[in-house]
Order: structure tokens, then sequence, then C-alpha cells
């Protein structure tokens, strides 16, 4: 009875999102909208509002109503599993391929059978059994204080170790999931020698301790407290706006390996929950989630790359130019991340 009690409280904290509000493409009146059919409840550590407006057009366009819960991922699958067979979630939506890889290796998602995700979303941004599916990308970029210079030797992910670089580096924490994935990647690559090597190196090179996030090392670099740092494409792309845009003009971009395996990249995705008391609908919705429209809002939602292929982002990024994407499977990337951690820690990359 326990969990049948943290089901019903779940579905009734859901958020309802109303009908008939097409912001995509402006404002549509009721006659526009199907009527209702059914619903779908979503689980979501997406957390920009701009999201919302694709749930209103897919509640307008097919009178299936949305139903959120938004919160950490970790705290989702927390909760899913304390709901157990009565959880009410349909689909959860998370960012970074490991939180994805970990809910399916806990048996929270369960396999779709879906032609058009299988043909939309390449094979590397899905989980091999189909039981998540990335929806955008973010690609994890060297940053450089123009004013000091490009600097020189510096061309992929492995040179932020060499000696040349030493006391010039600003770096977030250790604990960041896009730190994590990115390393994962090099485990992946390189093996786990290489990657310890690296996880040292650039812990050699540090300015100063690791500390704030992708927007505080942006505006280190920019201001000249340190010449280097990583940071994700969409955090750069908020700085693409008259307020900010001198600590943008002030920075430099280097996609990393593109003569070798290519620039890393982590995402957003999306999963069908194995208990899901609306699976249809969650399986509609995620396609929905994956047509031209829908990705374009998506990603240039929050200054990201969709994950179909063929579209092309109208965002900031677009800006940065084109480059040479790592193909490796996401899920290769959850696999390594757990490992990826313990490199960490053991090189005092706090």
């Amino acid at each position: 009875m326990k969990t049948l009690a943290l089901a019903l409280a779940a579905a009734s904290s859901f958020v309802a999102l109303s009908a008939c509000a097409d912001q995509t493409d402006g404002a549509k009146d009721k006659s526009a909208c199907v009527a209702p059919a059914g619903d779908v409840n979503v689980y979501t550590a997406r957390h920009y509002d701009t999201d919302l407006a694709l749930y209103e057009d897919f509640t307008c366009s097919t009178g299936i109503k949305v139903n959120r819960i938004e919160a950490d991922a970790d705290a989702l699958l927390e909760r899913i599993a304390a709901e157990g067979e009565f959880s009410p979630a349909d689909l959860l939506i998370t960012v970074d391929a490991g939180r994805l890889w970990r809910a399916e290796q806990s048996g929270v998602l369960a396999p779709v059978d879906s032609k058009v995700l299988s043909e939309r979303i390449p094979a590397e941004l899905r989980d091999p059994g189909n039981r998540w599916f990335a929806l955008t990308t973010r690609a994890r970029i060297v940053i450089y204080n123009k004013a000091k210079g490009k600097p020189e030797g510096l061309a992929n992910y492995a040179d932020l170790a060499k000696p040349e670089f030493k006391g010039r580096i600003c770096m977030r924490s250790s604990s960041s999931v896009y730190n994590i994935a990115l390393l994962a990647s090099m485990i992946a690559h390189d093996g786990e020698a290489a990657a310890s090597a690296w996880a040292k190196g650039v812990v050699a090179n540090f300015k100063r301790a690791p500390q704030g996030n992708d927007m505080s090392n942006i505006e280190a670099v920019a201001a000249g407290e340190c010449d280097i740092s990583l940071v994700n494409t969409y955090y750069l792309a908020r700085f693409d706006t008259p307020e900010k845009r001198k600590v943008l003009d002030a920075v430099g971009v280097i996609f990393p390996n593109q003569a070798t395996t290519g620039t890393h990249v982590n995402m957003s995705g999306a999963g069908v929950v194995k208990t899901a008391p609306n699976r249809e609908n969650a399986v509609k919705f995620l396609e929905y989630l994956t047509s031209e429209s829908a990705q374009q809002y998506l990603a240039n939602g929050n200054n990201e790359y969709p994950a179909v292929k063929g579209i092309a982002p109208t965002s900031a990024v677009e800006a940065l130019g084109p480059f040479k994407a790592d193909p490796l499977p996401a899920a290769t990337i959850g696999q390594n991340e757990a490992r990826a951690v313990e490199l960490f820690n053991a090189a005092g990359w706090n």
C-alpha cells in the first residue's frame, strides 16, 4: 500500500499543461485543437521553459494532455523505483548518456519498437536495445583567451595535459557529468592508463582549484584570469546577447580532435518507463519529439544541436561553425562513467 500511496501522491502533484496554445507557430484558438484523448505523464530533468510550448503543441495536435514532474535526474529515478508498479510515470526525459544508461541498467525503461525512432535517431545516439533515444546533443569544446592568442599545440583533448600549459587552465569540478562523460569517452578510445595520465596531467596544469560552472569559467577565460577551459557549446551560446557579447568576443573556440576521433558530444534523451500506464501515448509523444519542428524547437530553445541528422540548428551555436562529432555510442560512454569517477578521484581532480 505504501507504493500505491506514493504513486497517488505523485499523480496529484503533476503540473498539467493546457492545450491549444501552439507557441512554436503562434497562438491557435481552441477550435483548431483536437478533442481530449487521454494523458501522458512525463518525469523530466530538462528544466527549460521553452520546452513547454512543445508540450502544448503536442496536446493541441493530438488531444493527449501532457502532465509533468520536474526534478533532478537521480531524484526522478529514485522516485520511479519507490513508486514501483504503481508509478504514474510514462516517459523519463533527462540529460547525460550516463544517466540514461543507469536508468536502462536499473530496469526502469522498456524497449520501444518504433520505425519512426529507429529511422530518425542515429544508432550511436540510442540504446542498442531501443530503451532510450537522444533528443538533442551538445559538444564539449576548448575555449581560450583571444587577447593572449590561440595556444600553440592545442588541437586535441589530450593536449590539455601537456606541460607547456601549466598554470593556464581553469576547470569545473570532476563531479560535473560533462567532465565525467568526456573522461569516459577517453577510456573507450585510449584505455584506462592513458585516461588516468590525462586527468593527472590536466590537474598539474590547473591555474586554480576546480570551481564554478561552465558559465563562470567562460567569464574567467574572457577576463584573463586563466587562459584555457573546457565548456559545453550551449553555455557559450548563452553569451550571444547584446549585454554579454563582450565576454563572447573575448574567447576563441577550438573543436578538439577534428583530425582523429571527433569532438565529444553528450545529450539529452528520453525513454518509455517499463510500468507506463499510458504507454501508447508515451511512444506517440517520444516520436513527436523527434519530428523536424520539435527538434528545431528543443535544440534552439537551449542552444543545442538536434539529434536527428539533417536538421541544422538555427540558434547561436550555428555561429560556432561546423565540426566532426565523435560517433562513439552513448551507451559505451555510460558504461565507463563509474570508472571515470574513480580515475578523477585518483588524479586529485576534486
